[in-house]
């Protein structure tokens, strides 16, 4: 799936059309991953993301922290898990927020910035997101 937008409200009307692709899965969580260069708006995705899921919270990038959570109501899912790999790097990356114990709850669904930071701990189960701004515009690519 393919998307050329240039407004938050089509980010938005795009972040719900893939959350309405995923599925929940009795073996794990739902993982989105987000490629992008700084400032493509995988964060701002995020944002939309959380909006659709009833999110209130104010969403901001979990660069030095590593992972925020939030929990969803009357959602297929009742966690969002925002996870923010830029500082990371290598295998145990991931190890301090306990990544494998959040992939094992399938009540997760988690959104995770810079996978090719720790490309060796992601399952081959993911979704990959990948956007790239050009101009005005942001071309959003979806799959998996």
């Amino acid at each position: 799936m393919e998307w050329n937008i240039s407004t938050l409200e089509e980010l938005q009307n795009v972040a719900k059309e893939i959350y309405e692709t995923l599925e929940q899965d009795n073996e794990h969580a739902a993982l989105l991953t987000l490629k992008g260069d700084l400032g493509a708006g995988k964060t701002a995705f995020t944002k939309e993301l959380a909006k659709v899921l009833g999110v209130e919270e104010h969403i901001t990038s979990p660069t030095f922290v590593l992972a925020k959570e939030y929990d969803l109501v009357d959602q297929k899912f009742e966690k969002l898990i925002h996870i923010d790999a830029y500082r990371l790097e290598g295998e145990e990356g991931l190890e301090p927020i306990s990544f494998k114990e959040l992939l094992q709850d399938s009540k997760n669904l988690i959104v995770l910035e810079w996978p090719e930071r720790v490309e060796e701990e992601l399952p081959d189960f993911r979704k990959e997101i990948e956007i790239e701004l050009k101009g005005e515009t942001r071309n959003i690519t979806y799959g998996r």
